[in-house]
């Protein structure tokens, strides 16, 4: 492998280091809101039903704005600067976990879980979306998958690091911490990452509010229309949109359930859920940052795909049929491969993308994303308080993962079919019927 090749990423490197402390604040808090939430909703029980309802009503709103918001965000990028957008969704994590770190009453948790809301309406799914429009600005076409790995492999990374912090810190401590370092990120951002849109010089003319509220809303209108047709015209788009959505349904119903169902069903604590979220990251690293710029050449980005996808079954269904409590740590080793469906898609995006669509592009797919993300819950979290409970029909906790599997088998489906634009502009006449 050529190690050199890392040196196209000298461009981001004033976008990784903020990034990275973000994400690796945002890691240390996973673990320990399960008992925080659970110690102040259901004080002295294992498992907490308000809070897997609460998560999943957060996760529902969080979804249903996001199909909006976020290709909304991916247009304002392409048209007013990757930065200043940056700077807005990067920042709005730090008053919800200010609210924790101050105190963590019932009413605090409360408290958080509106503004955490509002905060991941925003930013969840959109910071990812814009670094990956401003790589695509600054590095070549035949490239961006390693620099895409890249991106993936140093968010693994800051999440090692982030279990580590959790484990090793006193949980009285964690919350501060965390803000501190949510504070230090749009304060480095601003002094030193550089701008890759050249922006439209804006007029001096004077114009009356609701003339401007219709123009605004008018520029809206018609930039999602433009973005709905740039996907609509490209098969490679429409194809990864649907594996998008079906792994998401998937992946995101696992997500917001699998800590509560691992303390339900194994007893695990703040230390087990950092071990294994540790392993997943640990995994993850190492195949985004080392593998995939290797095996990328070999058997393209569909090949990368469809193996990842096959493996995240695999994943969810150890998981969800888990019979001793080292079965989870032998799922989450599975993460080495489901992990790259990430960089696999973005890469997929912007190849079928020019450049002044890549916030487009990926705004939208991130928003169908949002959408899996708002339907998922709806039947993950009573599938999971229902199985976990003593009145399950028939004993099998993990019986919501199992059928969320079948949403990976959907999106695996999609993948075996994806085509390159080189290959969809070929093969136009003959491409295979979407699976609705």
């Amino acid at each position: 492998m050529d190690f050199g090749g890392f040196k196209v990423l000298g461009p981001l490197v004033h976008l990784l280091i903020p990034l990275s402390i973000h994400w690796m604040a945002g890691e240390m808090t996973i673990s320990i809101l399960v008992d925080v939430t659970t110690g102040a909703l259901c004080p002295g029980e294992d498992s907490c039903s308000e809070a897997i309802y609460l998560t999943g009503l957060q996760q529902t709103v969080v979804g249903i704005c996001k199909m909006f918001l976020v290709p909304i965000l991916g247009q304002l990028a392409d048209e007013y600067g990757r930065k200043p957008l940056l700077l807005i969704t990067i920042s709005t994590s730090i008053i919800p976990f200010a609210v924790l770190a101050w105190d963590v009453s019932k009413v605090s948790v409360y408290i958080y879980y509106v503004l955490r809301t509002l905060s991941e309406i925003v930013s969840k799914g959109s910071i990812f979306c814009i670094a990956v429009a401003y790589a695509a600005d600054v590095i070549e076409p035949n490239k961006r998958a390693a620099a895409f790995g890249f991106i993936t492999g140093l968010s693994s990374a800051s999440h090692v690091v982030g279990n580590l912090l959790t484990r090793f810190l006193p949980s009285q401590y964690i919350f501060k911490f965390v803000v501190i370092l949510l504070l230090v990120c749009p304060v480095y951002m601003k002094l030193f990452l550089v701008e890759t849109i050249q922006k439209a010089p804006q007029t001096n003319q004077k114009v009356s509010l609701l003339n401007m509220s219709s123009k605004a809303l008018k520029k809206r209108w018609y930039s999602m229309r433009s973005t709905v047709d740039v996907v609509k015209n490209s098969g490679t788009l429409k194809r990864i949109t649907f594996i998008s959505f079906f792994y998401e349904l998937g992946m995101s119903g696992i997500t917001q359930v699998l800590l509560y169902y691992l303390k339900a069903a194994f007893g695990f604590d703040k230390n087990e859920f950092s071990e294994i979220l540790s392993v997943v990251n640990i995994c993850s690293i190492f195949s985004q940052i080392l593998v995939l710029p290797m095996i990328n050449p070999l058997i393209g980005e569909k090949g990368v795909l469809c193996l990842a996808l096959a493996t995240s079954v695999a994943y969810a269904l150890l998981y969800g049929l888990a019979w001793a409590p080292w079965v989870p740590y032998l799922s989450a080793s599975f993460g080495v491969i489901y992990i790259l469906v990430t960089p696999a898609t973005y890469t997929v995006i912007s190849k079928a993308t020019v450049q002044d669509n890549q916030g487009k592009a990926q705004g939208f797919v991130a928003g169908v994303q949002s959408a899996a993300s708002f339907l998922s819950p709806l039947f993950m979290t009573p599938l999971t308080s229902l199985f976990i409970s003593s009145n399950a029909p028939f004993d099998c906790k993990g019986f919501s993962l199992v059928c969320a599997s079948v949403f990976l088998m959907v999106a695996f489906y999609h993948g075996c079919y994806l085509k390159s634009p080189a290959e969809e502009e070929s093969h136009e006449d003959s491409e295979e019927p979407l699976l609705v």
